[in-house]
């Protein structure tokens, strides 16, 4: 064998390990993110051109998250969002429509309080996203209720459901449930314990 056939195959060699090097670092990187992100990993990567894009977005989400200020809530703070959450599934049963509209509100003030920002649904959730990943579906669906029920659209049920999900996410948040495992209605009906599942 020549010096020239040796040289190009410790280069072909070099290449290929390199190439394995780059792909199992990438395959590291996509493990990485899937488990941190949960369902939301696979909805980026639905809603962008490519996975490479979706995966791009979700570090870029990563990165502006590491820019805020978060604070972590205090006893009395945690007890008085509890308090305040008890309140609303109790006002349920007579007025769900306003009631939905009350947990948004007050989802939005425990968002905030914390340091997320609060302007924009879709930032909102894409600074969400990094840490509390596994319950925005249910924010999402919650949220397209409310927006339904400002235009008169929503039903009961849905109504019910809407504080269902929002209570996932503010569970989420204050990290305890507010109320164990009770939905809206069954303070008064105990028997519709499958609900809220």
């Amino acid at each position: 064998m020549s010096p020239t056939q040796v040289i190009v195959i410790v280069l072909v060699v070099l290449v290929i390990v390199a190439a394995a090097a780059v792909a199992v670092r990438q395959l590291g990187r996509r493990r990485a993110l899937r488990s941190k992100f949960g369902p939301e990993y696979d909805r980026v990567v639905a809603e962008q051109d490519s996975r490479s894009a979706a995966e791009r977005e979700l570090r870029d989400r990563e990165r502006r998250h590491a820019e805020l200020s978060l604070t972590p809530l205090s006893p009395e703070s945690r007890a008085r969002y509890s308090a305040a959450w008890e309140e609303l599934q109790v006002r349920f049963i007579d007025s769900p429509g306003e009631t939905v509209g009350d947990a948004d509100e007050l989802v939005t003030r425990l968002i905030e309080e914390q340091g997320y920002p609060t302007g924009d649904f879709s930032d909102q959730i894409a600074h969400l996203s990094v840490e509390h990943a596994r319950t925005l579906s249910n924010y999402r669906d919650a949220h397209d209720i409310h927006l339904r029920n400002t235009r008169g659209e929503a039903s009961t049920e849905e109504l019910r459901q809407a504080v269902v999900h929002y209570r996932a996410l503010f569970a989420d948040l204050l990290g305890e449930e507010p109320l164990g495992q009770h939905t809206p209605d069954q303070r008064h009906h105990p028997d519709h314990d499958a609900t809220s599942r």
